[in-house]
């Protein structure tokens, strides 16, 4: 296996290919900004939750000149910052669940949003683990199931509220 492209984003920093992009936001305001100067033409993006803008935005940088065949992502927390956004809608007595809340309580649909925006038609995956390190055999696994050469979206995705994330992910190959 072998690394083709990696991205590094936290609320403060976006490193691509160990090389930082220049933003003057931060947390989720700085992701609304890198779909402004890069991609623009995905409206669905602002009713996205923090975790899809999240991974949504590393995999577009990634992704400017090339597809991949599958995608896999994990993080620790699901997307437990949604999930008590939407708790809020329906306590205390308020019971008006939001809809647009509700479809993002599933930490999956990034990887299908990641897959819609670039044709992907292979697997897309996103997985609960204590640790990064846990998604190698996976990956390993994947490879096994494609027909070589293969490449995969993958890595790690955590979202913990709205300014409070991480993504780490790359583009691996496998020949």
């Amino acid at each position: 296996m072998r690394v083709t492209q990696d991205i590094e984003i936290t609320p403060q920093s976006v490193l691509l290919n160990g090389k930082p992009i220049e933003v003057s936001e931060t947390g989720d305001k700085m992701l609304v900004e890198l779909y402004r100067r890069y991609v623009k033409d995905y409206p669905k993006f602002f009713k996205m939750d923090t975790l899809s803008r999240l991974g949504f935005m590393a995999a577009e940088l990634l992704l400017q000149d090339q597809t991949v065949d599958a995608v896999i992502l994990a993080n620790r927390s699901a997307s437990i910052k949604n999930d008590t956004d939407y708790l809020e809608t329906i306590s205390n007595g308020n019971y008006y669940p939001s809809p647009a809340l509700f479809v993002y309580t599933l930490p999956n649909i990034v990887t299908g949003e990641i897959a819609i925006r670039h044709q992907i038609q292979g697997e897309t995956a996103f997985y609960i683990l204590a640790k990064p390190e846990e998604l190698e055999p996976i990956i390993q696994s994947t490879f096994s199931n494609q027909p070589s050469p293969a490449s995969i979206l993958t890595g790690w995705v955590e979202c913990s509220a709205q300014n409070e994330f991480k993504a780490k992910l790359q583009i691996i190959w496998n020949n």
